[in-house]
């Protein structure tokens, strides 16, 4: 079996172990192992699948798919910072969004820009990726990424509003897709700003990995 067709079922093991053990298989395993063994269980799949998928995606030559255009290089970085100040907002705060996340009330200054900051940090990495490397292992990689940061999303949303009062009030407020609550009206222009320590840990973020990508995967952060 080819590098390229075990990646693929890396990341079918990574998107589809994540999907079966947040969802259908949770509540049972919980029952027979607890929650620290099903914890356990869950850590070494997600994270066991992605280290090989990772892996395998470095030793699969590259190829060209299509090139982007001039403009996806100037705006990549943009979107990255984005998905930085994103990503830090989404620890910096409780969000009812995730497993744990507390009761829904008033929405924190970043899910107020989306519901779901966490993974759409990882959904426009992915999309920044897949565009610009436009190499079939990236795109299997990251598109596999891409897949389970925007279904997970959605399966969530959907078990949250089954389980928690308030949930549908706090999906009311708040936008799957970033910055939609401001244009659709649900929440004021002002709530644009995610807050000091989201900006301020993502730039911080954006910039080390700027330095780091070139040591980390071969290539500038930054191309033209």
């Amino acid at each position: 079996m080819s590098d390229f067709a075990l990646l693929i079922i890396a990341v079918v093991l990574f998107v589809g172990g994540h999907e079966l053990l947040s969802h259908p298989l949770r509540r049972t395993l919980v029952r027979a192992i607890g929650e620290k063994g099903f914890m356990l269980v869950y850590s070494v799949v997600a994270l066991g699948s992605l280290f090989w998928a990772v892996e395998l995606w470095k030793i699969v030559p590259p190829d060209r798919l299509w090139q982007a255009p001039a403009g996806a290089y100037m705006a990549a970085p943009l979107v990255m910072l984005i998905a930085f100040i994103l990503f830090v907002g989404s620890v910096a705060t409780p969000n009812p969004a995730l497993m744990g996340g507390g009761i829904p009330g008033k929405p924190g200054k970043v899910q107020a820009i989306t519901r779901h900051p966490m993974m759409w940090a990882f959904a426009l990495w992915a999309i920044v990726h897949i565009t610009l490397s436009a190499d079939s292992r990236t795109l299997v990689l990251a598109g596999g990424i891409l897949t389970l940061a925007l279904f997970g999303s959605a399966m969530q949303d959907r078990k949250k509003l089954a389980a928690q009062p308030g949930y549908s009030d706090h999906m009311a407020k708040t936008a799957f897709i970033p910055f939609m609550a401001q244009l659709s009206g649900r929440q004021p222009l002002a709530t644009l700003w995610p807050g000091l320590v989201p900006v301020i840990g993502g730039v911080l973020l954006w910039a080390a990995m700027l330095w780091l990508h070139p040591m980390l995967i071969g290539v500038p952060a930054i191309q033209h």
